[in-house]
């Protein structure tokens, strides 16, 4: 048996392609139910001046890419790497932009209890699929909640500033050491991948790793 191999992955609840990089480790991981990956979710993100209340998404579009028309065409790749991954993004009913902050101090409370895997995959799919805003409290609460985690709890973590400065000093580290867009798969604290790799490569690396090549 292999021993377990770290694999540290830099992603933003609000990065689409953090959203289909994942479905893709997804598919390789399924096939291969002994693989050695020991998985940690870090923040990093996207819009770190992002008012703290997050903006409406269509004003952040404008300013991001000039108008409608730009973002769809920044967008157009991600519809099509999506819709072959096999997952939904419901751009047209998506209202605002949020500030992450909070979605990154629940993916790490939930690592303190064993579950950051399944609040990174609620958050995508909160975003994403449902259309909700992952910036407020109750939503994330309801997250929380949904993967066995203690809504009351969560909820008064974030009333107050626990765990934020420790959230953007992560950030920060992850930028001083060069990461500069997500998803990056740091594999075995040396390797970095990065961009929505497809399942062929991580089987790939899977099997270097397991000596299974």
């Amino acid at each position: 048996m292999t021993d377990p191999i770290k694999l540290d992955i830099m992603s933003d609840p609000i990065c689409p392609w953090c959203y289909i990089g994942k479905a893709h480790l997804d598919k390789a991981l399924a096939t291969q139910p002994g693989h050695p990956f020991l998985i940690e979710w870090h923040p990093f993100q996207l819009n770190p001046d992002m008012p703290r209340e997050g903006m409406d998404r269509r004003a952040y579009l404008e300013g991001k890419f000039g108008g409608k028309e730009g973002a769809v065409r920044a967008y157009a790749p991600v519809v099509e790497n999506a819709k072959n991954a096999g997952l939904t993004i419901n751009f047209e009913a998506m209202k605002r932009t949020p500030n992450t902050m909070d979605a990154h101090r629940l993916i790490h409370w939930a690592g303190i209890e064993g579950r950051q895997t399944a609040a990174v995959a609620a958050l995508f799919q909160a975003y994403f699929v449902d259309a909700r805003d992952i910036g407020n409290a109750e939503v994330l609460a309801d997250i929380a909640d949904s993967i066995d985690m203690d809504a009351a709890v969560v909820t008064r973590l974030l009333s107050t500033d626990e765990d934020r400065a420790a959230i953007a000093d992560r950030d920060a580290h992850s930028r001083k050491m060069g990461i500069s867009s997500v998803p990056t798969f740091i594999v075995a604290n040396q390797h970095a991948v990065p961009g929505a790799q497809p399942p062929e490569l991580w089987t790939k690396v899977i099997a270097e790793l397991t000596g299974n090549t």
